[in-house]
């Protein structure tokens, strides 16, 4: 692999991109097997099934968006930007339930703070490669 796809001015897009094509494969390939698992969620109807995997592929999506800002520096910016702001709404919206419904699984706390981390991260990245 080139080492211009995974340095330090990449990382932040390189490694969401990889979070948000295994957690699309979580949403959409079987989530009828897999949300009961992981959450207290039945997935039994195809109208569940349909959302979770438009999910996915919004997730697939913004991967591929990530990697062409990887691979093309015309995109870098416009790619981070997205980072920044596509985890920024998902840590908001999570702390927003959190404070409306309550605490979450450990999971999903999770999730929240590595969204929040990388929110943050691609800003910081955001503002020293962009000069």
């Amino acid at each position: 692999m080139n080492s211009a796809y995974v340095n330090r001015k990449n990382f932040h897009l390189t490694f969401s991109a990889v979070i948000l094509f295994l957690a699309s494969l979580l949403y959409g390939l079987y989530p009828e097997q897999v949300f009961p698992r992981l959450f207290e969620v039945n997935i039994d109807s195809v109208d569940l099934r349909n959302i979770f995997r438009a999910i996915m592929c919004l997730y697939l999506g913004i991967a591929f968006i990530l990697i062409l800002g990887v691979l093309k520096s015309d995109y870098w910016k416009f790619a981070t930007l997205l980072v920044i702001v596509f985890m920024g709404c998902l840590a908001l919206g999570r702390l927003l339930s959190y404070f409306i419904d309550g605490k979450p699984s450990l999971f999903l706390i999770l999730g929240f703070f590595g969204e929040l981390i990388l929110a943050v991260f691609s800003y910081w990245q955001l503002s020293k490669f962009s000069k």
